[in-house]
């Protein structure tokens, strides 16, 4: 006969504990430790403690549960923005993946700053973090040091290492990316390539980028001159006065290739009012392929990063991290070049 549950109508006056949940559930307090520690428990133990939980409203004392298991079951990430639609995905898909190994995420912003990001990150480990996800491979080696010191688990997403480097990435190669993207518009014919980029400073994904560009055109025998690359903050206002410098070059570009689709949306909006139709008179390629970039008119032809597998991939190897298990140092996501309309052939005079 099935054994029948009585739960309180109401939570027992003060704080619930863990005894209270034993007695509510009819098992030993040891058993709900395992459940709450997500060890080795059967399935209908489990669910009895799980609703005796819910019942009573209990939470796990943290400082107990991480004097016990030595951690603390907290991850943390520094990203360079939250003010930005492909951080907020990745931020959705990591903690999303770490919540299903029962782990919390804590969150800090850089602000493209190396040095903020150097204090986030001791700030951090100080507040007992069992992991850390880094943006890029641009840290300092006296960074990087401090976490090898302290053995701290590290993950870099969105960029691979050199090959003399031994951190653990997922990522891509941003310049094979940019590089592409030549290639896609000298084959339609445009010479006159232009680049309005993120700021380089301190963001090894953007120098990345500029550099993807460089090769590009140099297997073309072409160059990037200093009057057909721009440099602007990630912002609409931003990318639009960019674009308006890059047109008064002459010749002006025919087309203008974007660090990122808020840039590319900027360049986009610009020449519209500025009476440039694309992609008649200019076109223009982006990178992220965020949700905008097909709601725009026309779509933006962009380098398509897939952006939740990539951080969820990150969220899988810290989680191997934190259990001693082995792992791919390196793990490369595949990016594509995703054709929509503000692209075309060169209108020659």
């Amino acid at each position: 006969m099935a054994r029948i549950i009585r739960l309180p109508s109401a939570p027992p006056p003060g704080r619930p504990r863990i005894a209270d949940v034993a007695a509510a559930a009819g098992v030993s307090t040891a058993t709900v430790s395992r459940v709450l520690n997500r060890q080795s428990v059967r399935e209908p133990l489990r669910a009895r403690v799980q609703a005796a939980v819910a019942q009573l409203g209990y939470v796990p004392d943290a400082g107990a549960r991480a004097l016990m298991l030595q951690r603390t079951g907290t991850v943390g990430a520094i990203f360079p923005t939250i003010d930005n639609a492909i951080f907020a995905k990745a931020i959705e898909a990591l903690q999303q993946r770490l919540g299903e190994d029962g782990l919390q995420l804590l969150l800090a912003t850089s602000g493209y700053d190396t040095e903020r990001e150097a204090q986030q990150i001791v700030n951090l480990v100080a507040r007992g973090v069992d992991a850390i996800a880094l943006c890029g491979v641009g840290q300092s080696e006296t960074l990087r040091r401090f976490l090898r010191q302290r053995r701290m688990p590290t993950v870099h997403v969105m960029s691979v290492p050199p090959p003399d480097e031994e951190a653990v990435c997922v990522g891509f190669d941003n310049a094979a990316a940019m590089a592409q993207a030549v290639r896609y518009l000298l084959d339609l014919g445009h010479r006159d390539i232009a680049m309005l980029a993120g700021q380089t400073r301190d963001n090894d994904r953007a120098r990345a980028r500029v550099q993807g560009v460089r090769q590009g055109l140099e297997r073309a025998r072409l160059t990037l001159p200093p009057s057909r690359l721009i440099e602007r903050a990630y912002t609409l206002d931003a990318a639009r006065d960019g674009l308006r410098v890059l047109l008064d070059a002459r010749p002006a570009p025919t087309a203008v290739i974007c660090g990122n689709d808020v840039l590319a949306a900027g360049a986009l909006f610009e020449a519209q009012r500025l009476g440039f139709p694309v992609p008649r008179a200019l076109s223009i390629v982006g990178f992220d392929d965020l949700e905008l970039a097909h709601h725009l008119e026309p779509g933006i032809t962009t380098v398509r990063v897939p952006t939740d597998a990539m951080w969820r991939t990150a969220g899988d190897r810290l989680v191997a991290l934190l259990h001693g298990q082995p792992i791919a140092r390196v793990t490369t996501i595949d990016v594509d070049l995703v054709v929509r309309g503000s692209t075309a052939q060169p209108c020659l005079p």
